[in-house]
Order: C-alpha cells, then sequence, then structure tokens
C-alpha cells in the first residue's frame, strides 16, 4: 500500500511540481492550498507525512504545526520553505517539524527525506510477538491475528499456536507437542487429543497452516 503525503502548498507551480514528482515515486498524494484545509486533513489521522509550507494563507505553517502537535497528532512533517533564517529553522524544529528543507530545493533530497521519516515512523515491531508470514500470536494477551483479521483461541489452542510459531517450518512429532503444549503431567495421553487441536486451529486460521508430515508429525507453513 502506497504511503499518503498530504502536500501544504499555496504555489501551484510548486504543488503541481511537488505532486506530480512524489506520484511519481510511489506515494498518493493530497495537495491543500490554505492552512486551515491543511490542519483539517491533516487532524484525520489518514496521512502518514506532511510537507508542510510555512506561508499558507489564512493559518500559517507554524500555527498548523503547534495545533496538530497540541491535539496529539504525531504525523511526521518536513517543512519546505522559502524562509530559511536560523531563526525560522529553529522555531520550525523546536515547534514539533521533523525536519525542515529550504527553497530552492532538489526533489531528490526531499524524496529522500521523506522516505526516512516514514521508515522512522513505522511502529518497531514487538520482539515479544510471535509473528509468521501473516500469522502473530502475543503470548501475553493471546492476542492473534491472521493477514489483520483477529482470531478468537482457547488457552489450549494459543498455546499450541505458539509452539507451532516458536518452531516455524520445523516438524513437531505428536509425542513433541504433548510434552511441550500439555506438560510432564500429561504426557501419558493420547496423541489424539493433539490431532484434535490441530483441527481446531486448523478451522480457526486456516487449513493451509499447518501440514501433516506422514508418519512424523506437523510443521507451521506459510498459510
Amino acid at each position: 500500500m502506497s504511503s499518503r503525503i498530504l502536500v501544504a502548498e499555496d504555489e501551484p507551480r510548486i504543488a503541481s511540481f511537488v505532486k506530480k514528482g512524489l506520484v511519481g515515486a510511489g506515494f498518493e498524494v493530497t495537495v491543500v492550498a490554505d492552512g486551515a484545509g491543511v490542519h483539517d486533513h491533516a487532524v484525520t489521522g489518514g496521512f502518514d507525512l506532511l510537507v508542510l509550507d510555512i506561508g499558507l494563507p489564512g493559518m500559517d505553517g507554524f500555527e498548523v504545526l503547534r495545533r496538530l502537535r497540541a491535539a496529539g497528532s504525531a504525523v511526521p512533517v518536513i517543512i519546505l520553505t522559502a524562509r530559511d533564517s536560523v531563526h525560522d529553522t529553529v522555531a520550525g524544529l523546536t515547534g514539533g517539524a521533523d525536519d525542515y528543507m529550504a527553497k530552492p530545493f532538489r526533489f531528490e533530497e526531499l524524496v529522500a527525506r521523506i522516505r526516512l521519516r516514514l521508515e522512522r515512523a513505522r511502529p518497531v515491531p514487538d520482539p515479544d510477538v510471535l509473528t509468521f508470514h501473516g500469522l502473530e500470536l502475543d503470548p501475553r494477551t493471546r492476542h492473534v491475528s491472521v493477514h489483520g483479521r483477529t482470531v478468537e483461541l482457547s488457552a489450549r489452542e494459543c498455546a499450541l499456536a505458539g509452539t507451532f510459531l516458536r518452531h516455524p517450518g520445523q516438524v513437531l512429532s505428536r509425542d513433541q507437542l504433548l510434552r511441550l503444549v500439555w506438560g510432564p503431567a500429561e504426557s501419558g495421553a493420547s496423541s489424539n487429543v493433539v490431532d484434535v487441536y490441530v483441527r481446531y486451529l486448523r478451522r480457526k486460521l486456516g487449513a493451509g497452516w499447518i501440514a501433516t508430515v506422514r508418519g512424523a508429525g506437523y510443521r507451521l507453513e506459510p498459510g
């Protein structure tokens, strides 16, 4: 999915140039020419980054930025302006901007800075969350999702899914699964219980996730 860029620019020639270039670089671009309109678009949370001119009509870029941050918006902001004094640069950065570029500018540099800010804004995966090709499980909360779709699992189903996720691509025998999921106290239980719970998982996650390896056990594969 393309990143969505909001461009705040009231000079039509520059706005057209920036939009054409960013679309060519693979972004979805919306251009707004006045401060109030930029603020209203940005607070929706529908954009991944804001390229902000300071000299906007109605409400200047500094005020737009101040209101966005006061409202709790964390959208990355790159100021792009003809104002290149140290005072304006400091004001922009201390006001909550993530970067500051003076006009005239090199378009390649703008794209590079946008990509950098987008990369830094991406959430860092929680190391405690088990993931495998779109299947995610948080053992602490027992929250499970398949390609973004939440799946409700029982405690035992969750434990079995977690065991597979900790050994992706590895063949696990029924006896191994009994020991790892049910524990030593139930290690003598019939291995049929494993088959039953594998069926439960296939029904909830999708049949393609857990492959049967004839005569050996089961293996987690991309669903």
